[in-house]
């Protein structure tokens, strides 16, 4: 469904289902962003001190894997959530943060390293 879907018809049923719950007294920035890193801490959670070995076995128990897509989709719903309610063009942000990326890594530098741009 990735290549029939936009975010903006993602943002539009994420809003929905929030507003038909009479979310919005609850979605302020904070909170927003409070549930974005809970959602992501939950996900961690299933990576946490496992091999490369474990962490490729957990993909392929459907159970597992399940647990951890329903974690990302959380994730994703609440960074939706808040750029639907404060107006923020996530293609438009990525793209822009790729491109400054693209200065601070430049391919001849960055190829290969985990340094921050800093230590390059």
């Amino acid at each position: 469904m990735d290549d029939k879907t936009t975010i903006n018809d993602l943002k539009l049923r994420v809003q929905q289902f929030c507003e038909d719950r009479d979310w919005d007294q609850f979605h302020n920035a904070k909170d927003l962003a409070i549930g974005i890193i809970t959602e992501s801490s939950e996900l961690l959670e299933h990576f946490r001190f496992k091999s490369d070995a474990e962490m490729e076995q957990l993909f392929l128990d459907g159970n597992k894997r399940q647990e951890i897509t329903e974690e990302l989709a959380d994730v994703l719903f609440f960074v939706l959530r808040f750029a639907q309610k404060f107006n923020i063009d996530l293609t438009e942000e990525l793209f822009q943060k790729i491109e400054k990326n693209n200065r601070n890594y430049p391919v001849d530098r960055s190829k290969g390293s985990n340094k921050k741009y800093s230590e390059l």
